[in-house]
């Protein structure tokens, strides 16, 4: 067989070099050696870690992956029996290559499929394949494949900290609105119509909240998992900035505050205008709540000579602005520029939004010092024509 350590092969008589298996490849028969030179790799290259049993048993492969990840000296590990070089139990306990039995179990198995399993106290994600020299031959040798746990943990992480901030999202709107439809239901006789009214349109503006909040899970579900659909038409990039700032004007915000530049002539933008809405929604709202001073909107033609055509918009502010340590974490998920409000979400599903249109957002320094946010969406074609 042959032995590899940290890039070095130490032959203990197998087939001769380059003879492959009847009936197999030569690249897949030729074993880990042989296969790294004919491709220029070694497994000391691989990401992941890689353990390479032989048709006895044997450990041949141990690369410094592997090596990383379950803290065994690979000179400890080759040329032993693969249940000692690689002790492995499932979570009850049981030793696990005596469970799974790859040499001696069914000959119609081709592997396992990737779970967790314990080494040592730590936990390592495994995944095997069986390579056989005909369908239902012997194994010749066993390949597995090694993993840490960290970043499904950071996943797990990040899941239960979504949870946790949707659960504390829903418990304030919807404690208010339960509340204030159980006092009218018991009480309504003793309330007059005005209460009554302003009872009401406090549960509809919290409605309006998880109506809200529920949209940007849905987002955030079909952002991560690429299912975000863009349904071209053609938008008017100046009139949806004026509609922006005319709710924010009717919503009690002084006409003054906003100053709308716009640089003509536009080319044809073909976008979803739904989520154009969205975006700029997300953007004025940011600056007139964590900005101070003047919000100025620039609308133009992209600029750059290395992009393609296609129309930018440049939400800036006046108040203190991101600090530049943080602004490398601004379209996370859950980041905040200040504790007034707000799931931290709307700048991870802008992001979202515009990298599936194909532009390109970015956020930097105001001239006046606040914050500047910069996106770009290209002209592209309508849906019909896609």
């Amino acid at each position: 067989m042959s032995v590899r350590t940290s890039g070095t092969a130490v032959t203990a008589g197998s087939r001769p070099s380059g003879a492959p298996e009847r009936g197999r490849p030569a690249a897949a028969a030729a074993g880990p050696d042989a296969l790294g030179a004919g491709l220029g790799l070694d497994p000391d290259d691989l990401p992941d870690g890689l353990v390479v049993a032989d048709e006895t048993g044997r450990v041949i492969c141990f690369n410094a992956a592997a090596a990383r990840i379950t803290d065994i000296v690979p000179g400890d590990a080759l040329g032993r029996p693969l249940e000692h070089a690689l002790p492995l139990q499932d979570i009850e306990g049981r030793r696990w290559w005596r469970l799974t039995d790859p040499y001696g179990g069914l000959a119609i198995r081709r592997g396992q499929p990737e779970r967790n399993l314990l080494l040592g106290g730590r936990e390592v994600l495994v995944s095997a394949r069986y390579v056989r020299s005909r369908p239902t031959g012997p194994v010749q040798r066993l390949v597995i494949a090694l993993r840490g746990t960290e970043a499904r943990r950071r996943t797990e992480l990040s899941h239960a900290e979504l949870i946790a901030t949707v659960a504390h999202e829903l418990r304030s709107p919807l404690t208010s609105v339960k509340g204030f439809t159980a006092t009218l239901l018991q009480k309504w006789e003793r309330f007059t119509d005005d209460q009554k009214r302003l009872m009401l349109e406090t549960v509809d503006a919290d409605a309006n909240r998880v109506t809200r909040l529920i949209a940007e899970l849905l987002d955030i579900s079909r952002i991560d998992s690429g299912r975000l659909e863009v349904r071209r038409q053609r938008v008017d990039m100046s009139a949806a900035v004026r509609r922006h700032v005319q709710a924010q004007t009717t919503a009690g915000q002084r006409p003054d505050r906003f100053l709308i530049r716009t640089l003509e002539p536009l080319p044809d933008l073909w976008a979803d205008p739904d989520k154009v809405d969205q975006v700029l929604g997300n953007l004025l709202e940011n600056a007139v709540r964590h900005g101070e001073g003047t919000v100025t909107i620039e609308v133009g033609p992209v600029s750059d000579t290395t992009s393609a055509e296609g129309t930018s918009v440049t939400v800036s502010d006046e108040g203190p602005g991101i600090p530049e340590e943080s602004m490398s974490r601004v379209f996370t998920r859950f980041w905040r520029g200040s504790k007034r409000g707000g799931t931290g979400l709307g700048l991870y599903i802008v992001k979202g939004i515009v990298e599936a249109h194909g532009g390109t957002i970015t956020v930097g320094r105001a001239p006046a010092g606040g914050a500047q946010f910069r996106f770009s969406l290209p002209v592209a074609a309508p849906a019909f024509m896609a």
